[in-house]
């Protein structure tokens, strides 16, 4: 018999990969019926709000500890908001990756929070076919999953291997790319909070593997 004993260990990354700490923006400004949020490019674009604000302060507080190789944004202004209490801990600038930008909402763009919370049959229809394409002129579902599949594959050749970056987004991409890692259903992981962290590995033969979800422990 032998006396070799094979005890259990904590994760580390393996050689070779990359993750990709997800995070959804703080919250953003409340919508006013009348008052349409700006543009930037067709998409909507608030600032954050003071709570917002706070949680991205709080964040920073999270993460300034973890030995994070860069930090990732989309184009719009409540992501580079978030990050920057984050980037000035840790000194990383912020890159800006096209395509880690919100799912395109179409005719309910700027609105959609006023239609939820309003109860329009649309929206219904929305969680029902777990499909954003059903609001009109929305982004089709097979093109927003390619566009953010092609976001995870720019931060991760961006990053390069056996690291982690920080990469603050959006909700509906957050909710897709734990999507694709997993085979869920589409919309399995909707609800992801503001200021939350989840965290993805990419591994070097490109399986991805979903490690934690909606983690925001540190906004309590």
């Amino acid at each position: 018999m032998t006396d070799e004993r094979y005890h259990q260990h904590q994760f580390s990354l393996p050689p070779g990969a990359t993750e990709l700490v997800l995070v959804r923006h703080g919250a953003s400004g409340p919508a006013v019926a009348g008052e349409p949020f700006p543009l930037r490019d067709g998409h909507s674009d608030p600032s954050l709000a003071p709570e917002g604000a706070a949680q991205a302060r709080a964040l920073a507080e999270r993460l300034a500890g973890e030995p994070l190789a860069g930090v990732f944004v989309s184009p719009l202004q409540r992501t580079a908001q978030t990050a920057a209490p984050l980037a000035a801990r840790t000194g990383a600038e912020p890159v800006v990756i096209g395509d880690l930008r919100e799912v395109h909402l179409g005719e309910m763009e700027g609105v959609f929070r006023i239609r939820v919370a309003n109860g329009d049959p649309l929206i219904a229809r929305v969680w029902a076919q777990e499909r954003w394409d059903v609001i009109p002129g929305a982004e089709p579902m097979d093109a927003f999953a390619r566009r953010v599949r092609a976001a995870a594959d720019a931060v991760v050749a961006a990053a390069g291997p056996d690291c982690a970056v920080a990469v603050v987004t959006h909700g509906g991409v957050i909710a897709e790319l734990c999507h694709q890692a997993t085979g869920s259903r589409a919309f399995a992981f909707i609800n992801v909070d503001n200021a939350s962290i989840s965290r993805l590995v990419v591994l070097p033969d490109g399986t991805w593997l979903l490690r934690s979800y909606n983690d925001t422990s540190h906004l309590a």
